[in-house]
């Protein structure tokens, strides 16, 4: 490995970086953060963190920051005062006009663990809604120091005049012009009870206690469900189906996952409330949960993961995938005591969030047997779960689409024929992995014309007598690939059904697409048309239909045809099978037809 040089003077040749301090200035406090509110928050860790430092080595200092706005200063500018450790000139010189640099690292340049945040770019923050920041500090029985920081880049140290009474540090901000709004009262205090009400640190903003009302984990091992709905309802403002209790001991993550008592939308991931430390990290972080968990809100508080430069989501990391593991680990296994312990609010949920339990069965063997189990599915017998239904009727053989179940629910069911549903979000899949688990699980997907061979054949007489009928029918539809069958089955009331193999339905779709691309795409589509070429589509008409048996004797073969194009219309449109230009020139021409038979003209 190659190591730089020992920093010094530069040698012939070499340069440094020229950098425009205002304009990295701008950078940090006008595009590292979403909203000027953030100052807040940066102001209130600087000053938790310098307390934290002077109660390691002084464990009885007063812990106590004072926030005053301009409803109490009286000149316009907000005040941030601390009983923190306070700074020397020197580290004021090095700390505060060196961005980057961290008064909270050890010799070794690693962050402490106690610290929330990085001292000097967290104050750049200021210059949001100020043009000028004074920071007045004393460290231990050292002078009191004077830092005059500018928006511009420039910054003035000098000893105060006057010496502060204790260590700790004050902060003035100097509002903008515009910014008044954001230094009013009212705000602030909203500001410090959004970011900092679960501190352990008093925060008082004008005389008012804004700390102290405390989440359920600050209680310890008293804290129980009825504290996590009660905090849901008062924090959040819902009422959350159930409260899971989390903890991940290496991240140093405790809280709770709060169950959506509504349908969530599986492409909503965030809305999670993470806090730092007890501060407020992100109202709305997202990538803490699976993906699959979009039925849950977490409110966690964590010492150990890692906050953006910005401080307002997570550290994509090894450590934040570790959690994220242990998170979904632990809603998982709610899901599976929920099941065994109360199987009727397991319907209930499930009722509103299947979806999500559905996409994690697609991986997790766990979920997979939950929801084989206790999800009922549609079904032409009703509704049942897959266990059920294997019990009744052992093979399970299910439909693909929705609109093929539609088709052929009814008549299966009239076959004797068990038919799942299988159309609707991941239930195909579902169905598919269950042989995973269990090799004696039977599963067959139904291909329509597996029915047709289930059908009655006709009684070879009066096969014989329909020839020059079915001759006929297979030329009117001739020019569309479509066979035409003649079938008995029920239920009688239904005349025809239009089936199509998945090799026909594939051929179609490829020479639909071939006949629109451009000649290169044309040939390079050919070439994967190797499918039989007698894969037809299938016009099956049912001789147990009275209609049926009338249009088999009619006088002429002109009739014949209009009568055959119009039953194939009617299954394509009963079948919701797509409608081809083809197929809507056909309809059309058999309905006028037909109305020209039945209304002839004087």
């Amino acid at each position: 490995m190659t190591h730089p040089p020992p920093a010094g003077p530069p040698s012939p040749g070499q340069h440094t970086f020229q950098v425009d301090l205002s304009g990295i200035v701008d950078l940090l406090s006008h595009h590292l953060y979403t909203s000027p509110r953030v100052y807040v928050r940066e102001l209130l860790q600087n000053a938790v963190d310098a307390i934290t430092a002077r109660r390691a080595a002084e464990p009885d200092a007063p812990a106590r920051v004072d926030i005053d706005t301009p409803d109490r200063t009286g000149d316009g500018t907000l005040q941030v005062r601390d009983t923190g450790i306070g700074l020397t000139e020197t580290e004021v010189h090095e700390l505060l006009a060196t961005i980057g640099r961290s008064a909270k690292r050890d010799e070794l340049g690693f962050a402490r663990h106690e610290f929330l945040g990085q001292f000097g770019i967290g104050l750049l923050s200021c210059f949001l809604v100020a043009d000028q920041i004074l920071v007045e500090t004393r460290a231990g029985s050292a002078p009191t120091v004077r830092w005059t920081g500018y928006a511009d880049g420039r910054y003035l140290v000098e000893l105060s005049q006057a010496q502060r009474a204790e260590p700790g540090t004050t902060v003035t901000v100097v509002p903008r012009r515009g910014a008044g709004p954001w230094l009013a009262g009212p705000t602030v205090l909203e500001l410090a009870r959004l970011y900092g009400d679960q501190l352990e640190v008093a925060v008082w903003v004008d005389g008012v206690p804004t700390t102290g009302r405390g989440a359920p984990w600050a209680r310890g091992d008293t804290r129980s469900r009825a504290d996590w709905l009660a905090y849901a309802q008062q924090a959040l403002g819902i009422a959350p189906f159930d409260a899971v209790e989390l903890a991940v001991p290496e991240a140093g993550l405790t809280g709770a996952a709060f169950v959506l008592p509504m349908p969530a939308s599986p492409a909503s991931r965030g809305g999670h409330r993470v806090y730092l430390k007890r501060m407020l990290l992100a109202e709305s972080a997202d990538g803490l949960l699976p993906d699959w968990a979009f039925f849950a809100r977490c409110v966690v508080d964590t010492t150990e993961l890692r906050p953006t430069a910005s401080r307002e989501a997570l550290y994509e990391d090894s450590l934040l995938e570790t959690t994220r593991e242990a998170l979904g680990d632990q809603l998982r296994g709610w899901l599976v005591r929920l099941a065994a312990t109360d199987p009727q609010r397991l319907g209930e949920f499930l009722g509103i969030h299947h979806l999500g339990v559905k996409a994690l069965a697609l991986h997790d063997d766990e979920m997979l047997r939950l929801v084989d189990f206790w999800w009922p599915m549609e079904t032409n017998v009703g509704h049942l779960t897959l266990a059920d239904f294997r019990a009744r009727y052992g093979v399970l053989r299910y439909c693909a689409t929705i609109d093929q179940f539609r088709q052929l629910a009814a008549v299966a069911a009239a076959q004797d024929i068990a038919l799942v549903n299988g159309g609707y979000v991941y239930d195909a899949e579902i169905i598919e992995r269950l042989v995973r688990i269990d090799r004696d699980v039977q599963v067959e997907r139904l291909d329509p014309t597996d029915l047709a061979t289930r059908f009655d054949p006709l009684d070879p007489e009066v096969e014989l007598g329909l020839r020059a009928f079915v001759s006929t029918a297979q030329r009117a539809l001739d020019r569309l690939g479509c066979e035409v069958v003649l079938r008995g089955f029920e239920p009688a009331a239904l005349p025809a059904l239009y089936l199509v193999d998945r090799a026909a339905r594939w051929r179609d779709e490829l020479h639909s697409t071939r006949d629109k691309a451009d000649p290169v795409w044309a040939d390079v589509l050919s070439t994967l048309d190797t499918g039989p070429a007698d894969s037809r589509s299938q016009l099956v008409l049912n001789y147990r239909n009275p209609l049926v048996r009338r249009i088999t004797v009619l006088p002429t073969p002109q009739l014949v045809g209009l009568a055959v194009e119009a039953l194939y219309g009617q299954a394509l449109l009963l079948g919701y099978h797509p409608i081809r230009p083809a197929d809507a020139a056909l309809l059309n021409r058999s309905f006028l037809g037909l109305l020209e038979q039945a209304v002839p003209g004087r």
